[in-house]
């Protein structure tokens, strides 16, 4: 497998992050900010920052075919950015809503997005030509708790969304005049605004921490807090699901996932490392990790002399510091993105 391409571009945590359709520009969520990197002779260069949000911006999501950026922020505010001549201009987006913003991505169609949130509402957003703003409406039973996580459906009506009531949910967001009439799915028929096409708990009530649809629709896959990946195939319109495969891992939570192709999950978090799960309704399992554990540098440790050794031991009851993990990434994995692919298959993932 390829050595990883490694962009350092700050000492601070990165709460999530999206790449432009062309991987030219990089949107970082970074405390009340977001920065704009752009690509430069291989390298990332800070070219642009967008200052609204007064508190910490939680997500943030680049449209790939307008370009629009949208943000959501601990201070209850999304902000939708557009390109102008004289930089980048924002527009603050009704959310209507008295908790945090905490999740924020465009459907396929970008004709809206889905704002999740600590008020147990996701706000399902979108342009008003005739007053020229974004207004939202809310997806509310029968959630009860903070929104952590959401992911489209390819037919940008449905949506999945996980929560810290041990629950992934699946909601038609389908809004009248906006989105065109959806054809009928292994989720359901006729969708209203809010139909709960599907309800799923964890096993050990474990919080949701990441979800994603297959590249068909057809499948839905959620990650929790007990370790746990579950894969949901449902069979039809108010039937039981097909299957429900869930696999318990020996490796601290996952945060993020997304599928490559059908049979493929690419999932990391709190283990500090990419890990593969390959399988389909009769099984999933763990593939193993995506980072090679030999790469140079990461397996030598110098040598220790016998004094340097015996001051280890004085100062810290051990021999050799191991504070330095033997992964790319030094601490948890915040979010996984597809960097590039086609047709459902992921070539490369940030």
């Amino acid at each position: 497998m390829a050595a990883p391409e490694i962009h350092h571009l700050f000492h601070h945590p990165i709460a999530d992050h999206s790449f432009s359709a062309d991987r030219q520009t990089l949107a970082v969520a970074r405390e009340s900010n977001v920065e704009l990197y752009s690509r430069t002779a291989g390298k990332f260069v800070l070219k642009d920052e967008l200052k609204g949000h007064d508190k910490l911006v939680t997500s943030v999501d680049i449209a790939p075919r307008s370009g629009r950026i949208v943000t959501c922020s601990q201070d209850r505010n999304a902000l939708v950015w557009e390109p102008s001549p004289s930089g980048w201009k924002p527009t603050l987006v009704l959310l209507r809503i008295n908790r945090a913003a905490t999740f924020v991505r465009w459907s396929p169609s970008e004709l809206k997005f889905a704002v999740g949130s600590g008020a147990r509402v996701i706000a399902i957003c979108y342009f008003e030509e005739e007053n020229d703003w974004w207004v939202s409406k809310h997806l509310k039973k029968p959630i009860r708790s903070t929104i952590t996580t959401i992911s489209w459906h390819p037919n940008s009506v449905l949506l999945a969304a996980g929560s810290t009531d041990a629950h992934a949910r699946v909601f038609s967001s389908f809004i009248k005049g906006v989105d065109a009439r959806p054809e009928s799915s292994v989720w359901g028929e006729r969708l209203p605004f809010n139909t709960v096409c599907g309800e799923f708990l964890n096993n050990s009530a474990g919080w949701v921490h990441g979800v994603a649809f297959s590249p068909s629709g057809d499948a839905l896959a959620f990650a929790a807090h007990d370790s746990s990946v579950t894969v949901v195939y449902p069979s039809g319109p108010d039937q039981p699901p097909r299957a429900i495969v869930s696999v318990s891992l020996q490796l601290l939570p996952f945060v993020s996932l997304i599928w490559n192709g059908e049979s493929e999950i690419i999932a990391a978090g709190y283990d500090c490392e990419a890990y593969r799960l390959r399988g389909d309704e009769r099984g999933w399992q763990l593939a193993g990790s995506i980072e090679s554990k030999g790469r140079p540098g990461l397996g030598d440790q110098r040598e220790e002399s016998a004094l340097n050794m015996f001051r280890q031991m004085d100062l810290r009851g051990k021999v050799k510091d191991d504070t330095q993990l033997k992964t790319v990434h030094q601490n948890t994995i915040s979010t996984v993105r597809v960097y590039e692919g086609a047709g459902g298959a992921v070539r490369k993932f940030s």
